[in-house]
């Protein structure tokens, strides 16, 4: 064969090619892959961000997460019971709007099943007994400890689950003409986990651990405690882990109520704080 009828590199691309020297060309394919990265971890963040639809109820054991969600689910009244199984199923708020609620055990053996579905959740639900949390505070603390840890320690491509804090059994507080149940449930809780919380903080900060301040006694680094400078005080308001909101509830049905009858009044702070999510 002829070299007439080889194929010739025409000037134009010999131009080209000999005027991008070897590492113009590798900055060139490197920008190339650093665009291609950052458009995929969008596209993930974005559709992680779209995932979240459940509901995990949490917290201490007797607590009354199973009622709650006896209630919401079912409109039936069941008494506290120690669960040793998670529950989960369907809840809608709303019309056309649902999402799954799951009630994860309290007790400390096999509470961090919770970590199991924090992919899935679009909200998590503290429930704490507004009864007995002043005798009950280290434990309870040391439970929400782990939570925290959890939501602040979750990957920057998975969207952070709104928190929320229910002080549950406020009926059986006694309120007064200016204070409501709920109210007041709201404000012993929140002072006590605060004043708790601290503990473990500065214990942490000057380095002798946790030990000791919760259930278990055990040793733990955790963090997710963060308030600004290590000085600050733990307040919830200022929490560097996003928003906390507290809601005063009563999943126990009031006396005048019929059974197969029940109202969701004592549920309702919680209802519309679902309802605000979706």
């Amino acid at each position: 064969m002829s070299d007439d009828h080889l194929p010739h590199k025409t000037p134009e691309v010999l131009a080209l090619s000999s005027a991008l020297p070897p590492q113009t060309l590798l900055i060139s394919s490197l920008i190339a892959a650093l665009v291609l990265v950052v458009i995929l971890v969008f596209v993930s963040r974005k559709k992680s961000n779209a995932q979240g639809n459940a509901l995990l109820l949490v917290g201490p054991m007797d607590s009354g997460k199973t009622t709650i969600f006896s209630r919401l689910v079912y409109n039936q009244h069941i008494p506290t019971t120690t669960s040793l199984q998670t529950n989960a199923s369907s809840f809608t708020p709303v019309p056309s709007k649902t999402i799954q609620i799951i009630d994860i055990p309290g007790h400390p053996r096999i509470r961090g099943q919770f970590v199991d579905h924090l992919n899935s959740a679009k909200a998590v639900a503290f429930v704490v007994d507004s009864n007995t949390v002043s005798r009950n505070g280290p434990a309870v603390a040391e439970h929400l400890h782990h939570i925290l840890h959890a939501l602040t320690n979750l990957p920057p491509s998975q969207a952070a689950p709104a928190l929320a804090i229910i002080c549950n059994k406020s009926d059986v507080l006694k309120s007064s003409s200016s204070t409501t149940s709920s109210a007041l449930a709201i404000n012993r809780v929140k002072t006590i986990l605060e004043r708790e919380l601290e503990k473990r903080r500065v214990a942490q900060t000057g380095g002798v651990g946790v030990e000791g301040l919760g259930e278990e006694g055990e040793t733990t680094e955790l963090g997710g405690l963060e308030c600004g400078s290590e000085k600050a005080s733990f307040k919830f308001d200022d929490w560097e882990g996003g928003e906390v909101v507290f809601l005063g509830t009563s999943a126990r049905p009031d006396e005048s109520e019929k059974s197969g009858e029940l109202t969701d009044d004592g549920l309702s702070s919680l209802q519309q704080w679902l309802e605000d999510l979706l």
